[in-house]
């Protein structure tokens, strides 16, 4: 069969089955022999990072943050995890939230009909948009949702100092 032209398949004059029929004829014509001795990976053993033992990953922690006028405000839901297994990390510009949520099993893994929830470790390090006040930044957690209220820094704010003489006593 000649190969359709592209404007034939374009333009569907030529019928899927018979393009399909011409790209199988294509296949079959290579050699499987020769496809095997340009292998240059003869067994799965030596395929590169084949005997890689993966390490388990923590999962990242989805959240919401938002500003009022005054604070940056971070929630995360956190169902499942012990306030003492949080730890939230702050500094002028980023928050790093870690814990772990521990699985207690119920039944084997051949009995679960469908699994969607994370188990294990997670962590999550937030950019923030502006500088926040860390010594006076709370943490609250209620019902499984986490939220961090950071207070901003205000940048417009002024004092005014005296200048001291150091006076002769």
């Amino acid at each position: 069969m000649k190969k359709p032209s592209f404007l034939d398949r374009l333009t569907a004059t030529v019928r899927r089955d018979d393009y399909d029929d011409y790209v199988d004829d294509e296949l079959d014509t290579e050699d499987e022999d020769e496809m095997e001795s340009n292998s240059t990976y003869h067994e799965e053993s030596e395929w590169p990072g084949h005997n890689i033992i993966e390490e388990e990953q923590d999962g990242e922690l989805p959240v919401d943050m938002y500003q009022t006028p005054d604070n940056i405000i971070i929630r995360a839901l956190v169902a499942g995890v012990t306030p003492e297994d949080l730890d939230i990390s702050i500094t002028r510009d980023m928050v790093t939230i870690r814990g772990s949520r521990q699985e207690e099993r119920e039944a084997s893994d051949d009995d679960y009909y469908h699994r969607e929830l994370f188990w294990g470790g997670f962590t999550r390090t937030i950019l923030l948009p502006e500088e926040v006040l860390i010594d006076e930044a709370e943490a609250k957690e209620k019902h499984g949702l986490l939220e961090i209220v950071l207070p901003k820094v205000d940048k417009d704010r002024s004092a005014k100092l005296k200048v001291r003489t150091a006076s002769k006593a």
